[in-house]
């Protein structure tokens, strides 16, 4: 099986509260991860971050689509370098602070509108470039401490937020919010992206990869829409217990479908303005409603 952003994410996850040692009553930055990346050794002592997200792509299978470095700086080049740099949220991305990139750096492993969640070594409470273990961090997206990510060739397909990438091979464009369990897994997408959202400005996409049918957008979902996309749908809601069809379903969009449909925003646990019976990609990616 091939490796992924949630691979890398789950190992990084993992090291969540890990500490390096301790001398003369101070933090040293003696830790586990320089030794254990081949080219690295020297950096034993030195400020670890971008050794950090070296072991964790090397430890979840996704060695060579990192740099393996100790310096940020050369890290943000790496990335420029293959064309696979930007200023928006990445999904297992690497993620680097400060003027140029070069003061820090971690994983962005979630994104919404206004926030980074990230795992970062070398860092602490108060999310310094300076600081003593792993931590999970939230920080503002659109602060100028963040200055870019890096876009991993993952084998199955990056999640971002770029609109620029919409289009591209290899990427899930998801413009508003995403997490690790956006990730595709099963292949990677051709390019996907879809023209309305998920409730958020900007909107979201889904793919088509797997052979299931790519997020047509919100806008479809309208009266008069006839389609045999809604005939496929509707059979995958009542699959999956959500029917609200008295008969059907069948390929014109109807007051059934729309209940059926926000049933199953229900069973994921939305609610509000997010359960108002139109999909959006989130939701549709996780019905998987086969391609015809």
């Amino acid at each position: 099986m091939s490796s992924n952003a949630a691979d890398l994410i789950r190992i990084a996850r993992d090291e969540v509260g890990y500490h390096e040692g301790r001398s003369g009553g101070h933090w040293n930055n003696i830790q586990k991860f320089s030794p254990a990346v081949a080219g690295l050794e020297w950096s034993q002592g030195e400020a670890w971050c971008a050794t950090f997200v070296s072991w964790c792509a090397e430890q979840s299978g996704n060695a060579g689509r990192f740099p393996v470095t100790a310096s940020c700086a050369e890290g943000v080049a790496w990335f420029k370098e293959r064309d696979r740099f930007t200023e928006y949220p990445v999904i297992g991305g690497q993620v680097f602070f400060g003027p140029g990139g070069g003061s820090h750096t971690g994983i962005c492993i979630a994104y919404t509108s206004s926030t980074i969640t990230t795992v970062e070594g070398n860092t602490n409470d108060g999310g310094s470039a300076e600081g003593d273990g792993v931590y999970l961090k939230t920080r503002e997206r659109r602060s100028d401490w963040v200055y870019g990510y890096g876009i991993p060739d993952f084998a199955e397909g990056a999640v971002l937020a770029d609109p620029e990438w919409k289009d591209r091979a290899g990427a899930l464009y998801f413009g508003q919010e995403a997490s690790a369990e956006d990730s595709p897994r099963g292949g990677a997408p051709s390019g996907g992206s879809a023209p309305a959202g998920d409730g958020g400005d900007g909107g979201d996409g889904g793919d088509g990869g797997d052979g299931y049918e790519p997020f047509p957008g919100a806008e479809f979902f309208h009266d008069g829409q006839n389609s045999d996309v809604v005939t496929r749908m509707g059979e995958r809601l009542v699959a999956e217990g959500c029917s609200a069809y008295a008969e059907g379903p069948g390929p014109e969009w109807s007051d059934a479908d729309r209940e059926s449909f926000r049933n199953w925003q229900h069973k994921l646990g939305d609610s509000g303005a997010d359960a108002d019976g139109i999909p959006g990609p989130k939701q549709w990616a996780a019905l998987a409603v086969p391609r015809g």
